[in-house]
């Protein structure tokens, strides 16, 4: 342990650790907007500038190491008025319409400039004017309100390894860019959205489609439908203040009927037709020892991400559609025929946790005869924006239940949101196909946790089905680089886009960077989706009777042409770039 002095307060601290994490420990809040914890450590901002005595000049706190005996200030008033200088500076070219921006209330900078009473700008000059990056159907770019803090650079670059995006020119024109300036929507960017995570303030967004959703909403021609994802009701309490990940589900559908949608359903009865379908696939691989590994194909951002990086691989990726476009397929024809409901007057909206399932939504593959199979996809934070834009009450709501008779889901499905999910719903129901016995203990936990890579081998009778569970492109690289190079012969593999899996999509509430370093929010939003899997009375795929009655009146079995013709799909090679 190390022994300092910080502002009077003696502590002490694991040796390696900063003067930032040794402040935070004695309760001392330095201010940051470029550090994100082991992503962004750079003190390029110089927010959280400090003074150590025996030393000329400013420290900077987030990447300076603590030394025996240190003696540290954090507020004196020569600190105080650089950081003021600082943010002075910052907001001489940051576009101030704080009113009208998504971030307003949720913005590093914003909270910054109000913590250091910054009432006017003394720097006042040229303002850069550039044009918005709309062109995606998931993310939009405004640099116009860029801090050049590069958190969404390093998480780009160091965490997913796409690095579509980077910082380009010099001094005053310093920007973030992409290749020759292009949109993002035609470079390498597989539109997980974990940039919009990273952003301290607007300069990125998700493409918002609520007033498209409260316009078909007022529409007398349309039965509006919604979906919702797992990840959503284990994060959609904290944009009402509750804490981090507290089940919402209840509040969540009450909310939803409150908007006017006509019916509620439950993502989760798509997942588990989508196990009906994917356990099959693995099934029928593995008994003809065939074109494995099966890959997972349940995130978008994946799916993108292999077709431009190893399109030699995409034979191993499943051919099912993911579980809201599997359920928005079957909306628009086993329910609408068992309503008598014209199918072109059914209108699907997906609540999910992620940016790029809008992009899924929009993918050609994605329709079923001659209709796509979801029309919108909200986030999680646009589902919030609504809720509040009517002022319903969220935190105060009673709870109600999805609506009959596609709102039953089992707890396998549950746990799709969070790294191991899918696979573990897989195993469930392939291990009582395989073997005809039922499985006692239903939980895997070799393919649970935060590792970034869990390898896992899984005993099913006498087989042996080697697995792998990777979250985060970067990870995702490591793995598919072993399956390329012919260095493992996995199975079975999961792969997830963002870090975490869906309870830490691009479309969640966003976090500061100071939360996102001392609270494990992963952990939070996890521990919830278990813990309605845990508390489920069904918690295999095909023991749920809605499913059993889907298939039995209109799919016939997992696996049928029907089947494949709804709920299937393919993928094909995809360039990086499109300038």
């Amino acid at each position: 342990m190390i022994n300092l002095t910080i502002d009077g307060i003696e502590v002490s601290v694991p040796d390696g650790a900063t003067i930032l994490e040794a402040a935070r420990i004695a309760g001392i809040d330095i201010p940051t907007l470029c550090f994100l914890k082991e992503i962004n450590e750079a003190g390029d901002c110089r927010m959280c500038i400090t003074e150590v005595e025996g030393r000329r000049g400013f420290t900077t706190a987030c990447n300076t190491k603590v030394e025996e005996g240190m003696i540290v200030r954090t507020n004196t008033d020569s600190i105080i008025e650089a950081r003021r200088v600082v943010l002075d500076l910052i907001l001489s070219n940051h576009h101030k319409d704080c009113l009208t921006c998504v971030r307003n209330g949720n913005c590093e900078l914003q909270n910054l400039a109000k913590r250091y009473n910054l009432d006017e700008i003394e720097y006042a000059g040229e303002m850069l004017e550039h044009e918005k990056d709309t062109e995606s159907p998931s993310i939009v770019r405004d640099f116009n309100k860029c801090v050049l803090c590069k958190r969404c650079v390093a998480t780009c670059k160091n965490v997913q390894k796409i690095g579509a995006i980077d910082v380009a020119n010099r001094g005053f024109k310093s920007c973030v860019s992409t290749v020759q300036n292009a949109s993002i929507n035609n470079v390498n960017c597989t539109n997980c959205g974990q940039c919009i995570m990273s952003c301290p303030t607007g300069a990125l967004r998700e493409k918002d489609d609520t007033k498209n959703v409260l316009r078909e909403l007022k529409s007398e021609d349309k039965y509006v439908v919604v979906q919702t994802a797992p990840a959503v009701r284990a994060a959609l309490g904290e944009e009402f203040g509750m804490p981090i990940g507290t089940n919402v589900t209840g509040k969540m559908i009450t909310a939803l009927k409150r908007l006017g949608f006509d019916k509620v359903f439950d993502t989760n009865t798509g997942a588990d037709i989508t196990i009906m379908e994917e356990s099959t696939e693995l099934i029928d691989r593995i008994t003809k020892n065939e074109n494995l590994p099966l890959i997972t194909s349940c995130s978008p951002g994946w799916v993108k991400y292999i077709e431009m990086n190893y399109p030699e691989q995409l034979s191993h990726v499943s051919s099912c559609k993911s579980p809201h476009m599997m359920f928005g397929a079957l909306l628009k024809t086993y329910y609408a025929k068992k309503m008598d409901i014209d199918p072109s007057k059914i209108c699907v909206v997906s609540i999910m946790p992620c940016v790029a399932k809008k992009f899924e939504a929009s993918r050609p593959e994605m329709e079923a005869n001659g209709m796509r199979d979801v029309d919108y996809v909200l986030t999680t934070r646009e589902l919030a924006r609504m809720i509040k834009q009517i002022g319903i009450d969220f935190a105060h709501l009673e709870d109600s239940n999805f609506d009959d008779p596609m709102g039953e889901a089992t707890g396998a499905a549950a746990i799709f949101g969070t790294t191991g999910g899918v696979m573990e719903a897989a195993l469930r129901t392939a291990y009582e196909t395989i073997t005809g016995t039922t499985l006692e203990n239903v939980d895997f936990e070799a393919v649970r946790g935060n590792e970034g890579i869990k390898r896992a081998t899984i005993k099913i009778g006498d087989k042996e089905v080697k697995a792998v569970v990777a979250h985060g492109l970067g990870n995702a690289q490591i793995v598919m680089n072993e399956i390329r190079d012919g260095k493992a012969d996995y199975q079975f593999v999961e792969i997830m886009a963002c870090p975490g899996g869906c309870i830490m999509g691009g479309g969640q509430p966003i976090r500061t960077s100071k939360e996102r370093a001392t609270i494990d929010i992963r952990k939070l939003r996890a521990d919830c989706l278990y813990s309605i899997d845990e508390k489920s009375t069904i918690r295999k795929s095909h023991d749920n009777p809605v499913v059993k009655k889907i298939y039995d009146e209109f799919l016939e079995k997992p696996g049928s042409h029907k089947a494949h013709e709804l709920l299937h799909t393919q993928y094909s090679k995809r360039e990086k770039y499109n300038i």
